[in-house]
């Protein structure tokens, strides 16, 4: 695919592919599920539905105890998504821009929840025993996790090859030096 738009254009389907998917869920287990009612609904022995009320960011950090620390949220968190559209229409990379998509669609989903009711709506929880790798999270957080660690990891595995020819020239391994 060699039409640069045409990437960023899947990278803003994933974007709101997420964001569709991540209100669907949240509104089945608060209208289908009604999991704010019945507190948590039993899946399997290391996933449940439980009714988690986010008021803060990632991590439960930052809560947001009054309607301007509410606001204020909103206002970061959709900062930090145009930074992220941003970043999608410059970047060249397919992986990149996909990732990029996860992470917007995530934020999307997160940001109209603390818009419409003033917290984010949390219900996925894994755990083994007592033991929870997470806290209890949803799409939207599992989409921005997986998008970042993406990213992180392309960064990290792909790093630019020096050019053969220029390994190959002794003039440019001289000015190199």
């Amino acid at each position: 695919m060699s039409n640069p738009w045409a990437k960023r254009g899947i990278g803003l389907v994933v974007a709101l592919a997420i964001l569709v998917i991540d209100q669907a869920l949240k509104t089945w287990v608060v209208h289908g599920l009604l999991l704010e009612h019945m507190g948590q609904v039993y899946v399997t022995p290391f996933f449940n539905f439980t009714w988690t009320r986010n008021f803060g960011v990632s991590l439960g950090l930052f809560t947001a105890g009054s309607p301007e620390g509410r606001w204020a949220l909103v206002a970061m968190t959709a900062a930090i998504a145009a930074f992220v559209f941003i970043w999608l229409l410059r970047e060249r990379k397919l992986p990149e821009i996909a990732a990029l998509g996860l992470v917007l669609g995530g934020a999307a989903g997160n940001i109209c929840d603390r818009f419409n009711v003033g917290y984010v709506i949390d219900y996925a929880d894994l755990h083994f025993g007592q033991w929870r790798p997470f806290l209890i999270f949803n799409l939207a957080d599992a989409a921005i996790t997986i998008g970042v660690l993406i990213i992180l990891a392309r960064s990290l595995l792909s790093r630019e090859k020096p050019d053969a020819a220029a390994q190959a020239d002794p003039k440019s391994q001289k000015n190199a030096s």
